[in-house]
């Protein structure tokens, strides 16, 4: 998924998404925890309120004669019924901190109401204030009890109720588990929303890096949406940096055609001059002076076409340029009767100048043409994609493998007595390298030399 980025280094929205959901699931899974908390103590404290209800009327209607404690006739039909859920006890406490019973509901039978070892000494640490606790009933159920110190007529006494918390306990889990499911469903529409709104939030992010990738394929010259107020700053520096290289390209043209020139003169005028005074020395010159010229043409297209590279891109359409040099060389070649069969896709297009491909595919066909018999073959497609690949083969004399590597040195020839600088199939390497490919020379299909190179693609 492109929100969450490729595994690795995480993405901005990625990291946008876990924090927020991350945040927003802790919040969540607090509140529902806070929430069963309350909601259970809400119950507790009913149950509570119900106990100290019983053991007031207890208090209120209990008596002592001679010293002994009578309980009132209570009409709790529970408190009635053996093993009900619900329980009291009327008890004294004993000199060593210990709670003797006195009374007990029938529903305890012969069973006592359990009371905390530290009961008595809670009392008297807080006097007047209930004791509120959890303990096993007769059947080993859970009970809420609560406990009242008093004294009636002076003599000291504990009232004691208890009430069954399964119920409670019942309540509580229902309470937690449709919680949880609320809360989970609002915590996937929590997680829906944040990714939504870190999508839409980003969106003109992904927008940006579209024109800039544009921009780059030679789609566009410059950024042109219009962008939220965080972003247009951002916007306007690369606008700003596109415009600068792009002069930075121009003053290098600018520099490259007027050192061409500035050498080009000085060289012409000494081949002239050696052209008009025949002897060694006018020979020595002669041929130096055409290597210096050789030279500086090859390292000025090679500059040309480094500082093309850097600047902005350009599509060109390969079949164009492949039809274009096909027609220009049956006529240049129509004598030798070489036949050119090339094929291109018309939606194959050459990221870069249209120059320099007509340099390398014009070189590569050039020198098919020059040592084929009779046919030439050019074909050109997709490498991958962002790539592709210009084949050209020959039925010709072919290159033994050993000298291939010689022959793309800058100046290097198959035959000295053939004409041309040698400099075509260096043209072709130096230029391709600068668009990121490699010359490879291998045995054609046809009989002859084999020439492949990738260049960069264009989006269609």
């Amino acid at each position: 998924m492109r929100l969450l980025g490729a595994l690795g280094r995480p993405s901005l929205a990625r990291r946008l998404v876990l924090l927020a959901v991350g945040w927003s699931l802790a919040a969540l899974v607090v509140s529902a925890a806070v929430l069963a908390l309350l909601f259970q103590q809400a119950a507790l404290q009913r149950v509570d309120q119900t106990l100290g209800e019983l053991i007031d009327n207890l208090l209120s209607n209990s008596t002592v004669d001679g010293g002994q404690v009578f309980a009132p006739a209570l009409t709790d039909e529970r408190a009635l019924r053996a093993f009900s859920g619900r329980y009291w006890t009327i008890a004294a406490p004993t000199a060593d901190g210990k709670v003797r019973p006195l009374v007990r509901s029938y529903s305890l039978f012969d069973s006592a109401l359990p009371t905390p070892p530290d009961l008595v000494a809670r009392f008297k640490a807080a006097p007047g204030k209930a004791v509120a606790y959890d303990t096993r009933g007769p059947l080993d159920e859970p009970l809420r009890a609560r406990a009242v110190y008093a004294e009636l007529h002076g003599v000291p006494v504990i009232f004691l109720a208890a009430e069954e918390r399964s119920t409670i306990n019942r309540a509580v889990r229902n309470f937690v588990a449709w919680t949880a499911g609320a809360f989970a469903l609002l915590g996937a529409g929590l997680v829906a929303a944040i990714i939504i709104q870190v999508r839409v939030g980003l969106r003109p992010v992904y927008d940006l890096q579209r024109e800039v990738a544009a921009v780059r394929r030679g789609k566009a010259e410059r950024l042109e949406e219009a962008y939220p107020i965080e972003l247009t700053p951002l916007a306007d520096e690369l606008n700003a940096l596109l415009a600068h290289n792009q002069e930075v390209v121009e003053r290098q043209r600018t520099h490259v055609g007027n050192l061409a020139h500035a050498l080009k003169t000085p060289i012409s005028v000494m081949l002239t001059e050696a052209g008009q005074r025949p002897g060694p020395l006018a020979e020595v010159v002669s041929r130096q002076a055409e290597t210096m010229r050789q030279q500086v043409d090859h390292h000025l297209r090679r500059a040309r076409a480094a500082a093309r590279t850097q600047g902005q891109g350009e599509r060109t359409s390969v079949a164009e340029i492949l039809d274009e040099l096909a027609r220009t060389l049956d006529r240049i070649f129509r004598d030798k009767g070489v036949e050119i069969d090339w094929d291109a896709a018309d939606d194959l297009f050459f990221l870069g100048e249209r120059q320099d491909l007509l340099e390398i595919a014009g070189n590569a066909m050039e020198n098919a043409c020059k040592w084929g018999k009779s046919r030439v073959r050019v074909r050109a497609a997709a490498n991958g994609p962002d790539r592709f690949r210009l084949t050209v083969e020959d039925d010709g004399p072919g290159l033994p493998p050993d000298r291939r590597d010689e022959v793309v040195r800058r100046g290097a020839r198959l035959d000295e007595n053939a004409p041309g600088s040698g400099l075509g199939l260096s043209i072709i390497d130096e230029l391709g390298r600068a668009y990121g490919g490699v010359l490879k020379l291998g045995d054609s299909s046809l009989g002859g030399l084999r020439l492949e190179i990738d260049l960069p693609q264009a989006a269609a």
